[in-house]
């Protein structure tokens, strides 16, 4: 069957866009619509173009006879933004509130297209990092991480409070709560992650940050490599940072439960 360019030109998006770091080959395109390798570099250069121009990422060419090209998520800073002052807004409304002056967030982990634009900056910003797995913890981080993987084309791997039977054998580590300064345990299945990957850290929230590195005590064990960390808000006032370097959208500053205010800004996204 012989395609037209608008067919090809929209099949191949489609497929670029389904397949965020796979390497494709143009004979893959060419024998799919039945084209000349030519026809598939111009259709190609058009869509890393308009990809470039819209913001929507870009085409990776990779040479030699077993090359082709990868799509990458990339966000660029104008768009952002917006996103980043609606997630602030959302967060400061003054009904999140709860008492002893936790926040309300389990409306904004259940919607879909909010965990899919956050997960799409974690993405972007660590686009050009060799990122093997993504790690969270059971329970809130567990949307944000598949969402970054969807985009990064990486498995998940989640960390929990207690082995289950289905899991196998595990690793067990005790770590610090950063905020309640208690020693608690977290698991990991054995068969989950391969020595040497590289593994990227995603959270809801973070403190002090003694689940996350306890996360990152946990790839130790494992011989793995740190990639990154990633959080959707950090707390600014923590007594103790046990964590130097991560990304975050969103900063906590204060939360005034008897005027029932919130003060948040924008993380430091913008500053990595």
């Amino acid at each position: 069957m012989k395609f037209r360019r608008s067919e090809r030109l929209i099949d191949m998006t489609n497929y670029l866009l389904n397949h965020p770091r796979q390497l494709v080959s143009l004979t893959f395109f060419s024998e799919r619509y039945g084209s000349a390798k030519s026809s598939i570099s111009e259709d190609l250069a058009i869509i890393k173009e308009t990809f470039e121009q819209r913001g929507i990422g870009t085409l990776q060419t990779v040479s030699g006879a077993a090359g082709g090209v990868k799509f990458h998520v990339k966000v660029t800073d104008d768009e952002a933004r917006p996103f980043m002052d609606e997630l602030c807004s959302l967060i400061a409304s003054p009904e999140r509130l709860l008492p002893g002056g936790y926040l309300y967030m389990t409306d904004i982990l259940g919607d879909p297209l909010i965990v899919q634009r956050a997960g799409r900056l974690f993405a972007s910003a660590f686009a050009d990092k060799p990122v093997d797995v993504v790690m969270t913890v059971a329970t809130k981080g567990i949307p944000l991480a598949y969402a970054a993987a969807n985009y990064l084309n990486v498995p998940v791997v989640i960390v929990r409070r207690d082995s289950k039977v289905t899991e196998g054998s595990t690793v067990s580590i005790n770590y610090v709560s950063g905020s309640a300064k208690r020693i608690q345990t977290m698991v990991l299945s054995k068969r989950s992650l391969a020595e040497g990957s590289n593994v990227l850290i995603i959270d809801d929230f973070m403190k002090a940050g003694g689940t996350v590195n306890g996360m990152v005590s946990m790839l130790e064990e494992f011989k793995a490599n740190l990639a990154g960390i990633a959080v959707l808000v950090e707390a600014e006032k923590a007594e103790e940072r046990l964590v130097d370097e991560y990304l975050s959208l969103v900063r906590l500053s204060d939360v005034d439960v008897r005027e029932k205010k919130i003060n948040v800004s924008e993380g430091n996204y913008f500053k990595k």
